[in-house]
């Protein structure tokens, strides 16, 4: 499957122009070929957090309508990366998911709050799973600070998970975490990592690098520190082979880990 991996320059708090631009890179990679888009995280509103009440999108609503009638118009699946959404009276970090008919299949607020980007202050964390299907295509999604979290990345693999897709706004001052636990969590879970950061305009400091990795650890495509759409051809069936000649999955011993989990 050709997968558009869409890393660009998120505007803060400039929502039209974001959209318009999504559009773009959308449609572009389809023309280039993507069945599969995928986007950074918090692409509509970015970090504006103290202008959330203003920025946020209620329920979703304009998110979601716009990339299901992207994702029917062009046929692809749309991994939709994050958008602030308003939720009640609260705000949240949401993925969106839609399949190549439009449908919505995952909604997914994110699980682990940023401090250092003060995102506890500002939004609620989420509790669901976001495991869901595209096509044949067993996939689940998390965003950014998430990675550092093996567990809750191992409880999507564990419930089917062939690809994991990670929408960032990653800096660049630990972006050489973000590589080596990008990579870490493709090996542990024999799965395949599908990661989109954003870049930025100065002085914001996010400097892309996005990644696709393989289930041996294999990095088959880097972005650099500017926009980029990079259309990377993967393929799935991958994963069956490696967790058949290194059945990890067969030889876990849950019972040893349920204090760990307690904890």
């Amino acid at each position: 499957m050709k997968l558009g991996c869409i890393q660009f320059k998120v505007a803060t708090g400039d929502v039209e122009k974001n959209y318009a631009r999504v559009n773009e890179l959308v449609r572009e990679a389809h023309a280039k070929g993507a069945k599969l888009v995928v986007l950074p995280e918090m692409w509509n509103s970015s970090y504006a957090l103290k202008k959330l009440d203003v920025l946020a999108d209620p329920n979703g609503e304009r998110a979601k309508k716009f990339l299901s009638e992207l994702a029917k118009e062009l046929g692809i699946h749309i991994v939709g990366g994050s958008v602030s959404t308003k939720k009640g009276d609260k705000f949240y970090n949401t993925m969106l998911v839609f399949n190549k008919d439009g449908e919505q299949v995952g909604e997914y607020d994110k699980a682990h709050l940023f401090r250092l980007m003060d995102e506890h202050l500002y939004l609620a964390a989420g509790s669901g799973q976001n495991n869901f299907k595209l096509g044949d295509l067993d996939a689940a999604g998390v965003i950014c600070y998430d990675i550092r979290f093996p567990e809750w990345l191992r409880l999507h693999a564990l419930n089917g998970a062939k690809v994991i897709f990670v929408s960032a706004q990653w800096p660049t001052p630990r972006i050489d975490h973000w590589k080596t636990l990008l990579q870490a969590r493709a090996i542990e879970n024999q799965c395949f990592i599908v990661a989109v950061n954003r870049t930025s305009h100065k002085p914001e400091n996010f400097n892309g690098n996005s990644m696709v990795i393989e289930p041996w650890g294999e990095v088959l495509w880097t972005g650099d520190a500017e926009e980029e759409l990079a259309i990377v051809d993967v393929d799935f069936d991958k994963v069956d082979e490696v967790r058949k000649k290194i059945p990890v999955y067969d030889d876990r011993r849950p019972e040893l880990y349920q204090d760990i989990l307690k904890n």
